[in-house]
This record gives C-alpha cells, structure tokens and sequence, in this order.
C-alpha cells in the first residue's frame, strides 16, 4: 500500500535512543489535585487514592490492559513537537513501575484522536501487541485512517515492522479497535471498517450533522451520513504477523462509536453500536465460536433514533461466562448510563440496570470485572465541569456503592474517554484532564476500605 510509514522507536538507531532517552529524562506524575481526596471511611466502602503515572505534559488518549501474569499495560500518545508518538509502561504494583516509559512507534502520519484510542496487549506467550491510527496518502477524507499492528516477542525492546490490519487502500476511515488474545501467541482484532463508504462523498460532522442533533448530544456531534455504509471486520494475526479469517462481521454499524471485546470460556464476545435503516443505534453483541462468528444480539432495546453518531460506544467485561456490558443512550433525549448483565458469555443478557442518567451525563463508559464484582467509570458534566464517577456493583447484585473519582479541569470532549482495570480487587482507572490549555494523564487507586 501506499502510504508514509511512520518511524518505528524498536530499531537501536541514535534518533530512536535519543527520543527514548528524552521520555526517559522528563517523566513525571500526574497532579493529585485531579483525584478527589480520600476521607476516613468505613470499612468495606469505596475509597480513593491517587495513582501516580510516569508521564508529562502533552500526554493524552490512554488504554489500559491487564497482562496474563496480572501486571498493567499503560499506553498513551504524546506529542513531539510536530509528531505523535505512541508510549507505554508497565506497572508491577506496590506502586513500582516497571522502568521508564517506552516508545513504541512516532511519526508526523500517527493521528491524535480523543475518541480512536490506541490499545495494547499482552498475550499468554509474553508477546506485546500495539496498534495506531495513521493518516494514508491516498486520503479521500481528512478523516480517513488506516489502521497498524505491530509486536515485540522481547517486552518493548524491539517491535516488528507495522502490518496494515486494512489492506483495502481505498483512503476511507478505519479505527475504533478492539483487541483480545486469540491464543498463546495469537491476536484477535476487530475494528469499523469504512472501505464501502468510498467515493461517497460524505460530509463528517459539520453542520449537517449538528442541526440533526439536539442540544442534549451538542458534545457528542461529529459524524456524518455516508453513501456507503460503515462495518465491522474481525481478523487474526499470528506472531509472524500473518493475518488469517479477516472477514466482514456486520455490513452496516455507527460510523464512529468505540468497539470492544471479551474474552470468555465460548470464544471473544464484542459490542458495539449498531445502525439500522431507520437510524435506530442499539448495542449489539456478537461472539466469535470456535470457527467463525455468531449473529448478533441486541443487548437491549433502547430504540434510540439518531441521524448521527454519537462518538460514544459501548464496554464489555467478562469473568468466566458472567458478562457486563455498559453503554450510553438516549432515547427521547434522555441521556443514560445503562449496563446490563449475562450469565451466558453473552447469549441472554437481563434487562439493564440504569446507573445514571439526565443531562449532565457524558458517558464514555469503561467496565471490568474480577470475582467479587463489576466496575464501571463514566463522564458527567455540570455548571462545575466535568467529574469522573466509579459504580461498583457486588456479585450478589445488591445495590451499587458510587463514588465521585475525580474534578476534571477540562471540558468538552478533549478530555476523552477514561479508562478501567481491576487487579487484586482494586480498580486502576487513568483518564485525560486539560490544565492550563495542556493535556495530562491522571491516575486514582480505587479499593474498599478496610
């Protein structure tokens, strides 16, 4: 394909030991003015404390991934003067990390995007995984993104050449991706696909797509009507980086809301916004079995009717067969926070539980679960600003407890989409707040009290 490759960081020449030595240098810890001060609480509710994150000024957009040995992938784009670069660290615990931030990839093409996150991974054989967004030559739209994959067998040290995951080159949009760990040293990777909208002609966001929208969803504009539709593929990579089962998943799906996967004992379940023909943009969920992909299940319907996308997607979260899917709706302009359960891998989910909702609520959910309960973040905003929120709901399915994590700075959509682990019964959470006109990274700890 044609497109400009951008600068892998694995290679041991002096420009890539030099800007790994500058991360190295001018890391720092996120503000713990950003975290909402723990008080004196009684035992078993929530508490939180400040994580601290080997990161600077300028970082943005972050992921979180447990590894199969329990240890935390932290990943983040940063900029360098006229470049993106993307970073990552690994946190061990006892708030140790691992060593200095590591650079993966850097280059002027590696987009920026406060709702296409990069991710990173670590499957069973120690193999890291990493993917990114980059503008292609070809563009047709200035929205347009290919998406690139690549590994390190040798935890950061070295990463292989990137692979296209989309080899249409046709110059179209492609991203929002979700990857899960297919085998030992295999990935899985799903992404929306916009090969079919080629040619179109589309408009993104503009004024079309806000006078179709009401004040209610004013931040959550930014997505067009295409000629041709969006859809989701799926496709496996193995440690040689040779792609297998690529295939279409849905022919027709939001054109810009997040995907996301779970691993479960009956194969990957994934989620994510669909689209019908009359604009209804329900949750769907779909598991891959042991040859080839299901058809997909509404989660629920909430009927929600929107002429655009709402650049909000959905989370899912699995322990065993018990799945958790959380997502934003509103129908009637009603916005909410909903999260629904399963204790199928995803073949029946109950009927959802609504854990916030009104005009204040942003959503841009994130989930995860261990063996006593599930975990769930989410954005609101009021006359304050913005305030990240933490739901924990036990696995007896008794009455949530909720705590306020954070008072953001910033507003708007800038601030992204936060993101959730859990590890040893504690949940990790790390998000973007804008100080001073400059994103940074924050980090809480939030656990029972004892």
């Amino acid at each position: 394909m044609n497109r400009p490759a951008p600068v892998s960081i694995a290679a041991s020449t002096l420009a890539c030991a030099l800007l790994l030595a500058a991360c190295q240098r001018d890391a720092g810890t996120a503000p713990a003015a950003a975290v909402t001060p723990a008080t004196a609480a009684k035992p078993g509710t929530l508490v939180v404390n400040e994580w601290a994150l080997p990161t600077v000024d300028g970082a943005a957009q972050p992921d979180l991934a447990v590894g199969p040995d329990g240890r935390l992938l932290l990943s983040w784009i940063r900029k360098l003067g006229d470049r993106n670069a993307l970073v990552y660290a690994t946190y061990l615990g006892d708030d140790t990390w691992e060593s200095a931030p590591k650079t993966i990839v850097v280059g002027r093409t590696l987009s920026a995007n406060w709702a296409n996150t990069p991710h990173i991974l670590m499957t069973e054989d120690g193999g890291l995984w990493a993917h990114w967004l980059q503008a292609p030559a070809n563009a047709a739209s200035p929205h347009a993104s290919d998406v690139l994959l690549t590994r390190s067998p040798d935890n950061g040290v070295h990463w292989s050449a990137p692979v296209a995951v989309n080899d249409d080159a046709t110059g179209t949009e492609h991203g929002f991706v979700a990857l899960w760990p297919a085998g030992q040293d295999t990935l899985g990777i799903a992404w929306l696909d916009g090969r079919n909208t080629a040619g179109a002609g589309h408009m993104h966001g503009g004024e079309a797509t806000k006078v179709a929208m009401s004040t209610a969803h004013a931040g959550h504009d930014e997505h067009d009507e295409h000629a041709g539709e969006m859809t989701v593929r799926g496709a496996m990579f193995d440690a040689a980086m040779k792609r297998s089962d690529d295939v279409e998943i849905d022919a027709s799906t939001c054109d810009c809301c997040g995907t996301d996967v779970a691993a479960t004992p009956r194969g990957a379940l994934l989620v994510y916004r669909d689209r019908t023909a009359d604009e209804i943009r329900d949750i769907v969920a779909v598991r891959r079995g042991a040859k080839a992909w299901g058809t997909p299940v509404v989660v629920h319907a909430d009927g929600w009717k929107m002429p655009a996308c709402p650049l909000n997607g959905p989370a899912v979260a699995a322990n065993g067969n018990n799945v958790a899917v959380a997502w934003y709706t509103a129908p009637g302009e009603h916005p909410i926070v909903r999260l629904a359960r399963s204790a199928d891998a995803g073949d029946h989910f109950d009927a959802p539980l609504d854990v916030d909702a009104g005009p204040m609520v942003q959503g841009r959910v994130d989930v995860a679960m261990d063996d006593s309960a599930t975990w769930l973040v989410w954005l609101r905003e009021d006359a304050r600003g913005q305030s990240l929120q933490l739901a924990r709901f036990d696995a007896k399915g008794s009455k949530p407890q909720q705590i306020e994590v954070a008072r953001l700075q910033g507003r708007g959509r800038g601030t992204g989409f936060p993101k959730l682990a859990v590890r040893r019964g504690v949940a990790f959470v790390a998000w973007t707040d804008i100080v001073e006109g400059r994103t940074r990274l924050a980090g809480a700890k939030v656990g029972l009290a004892p």
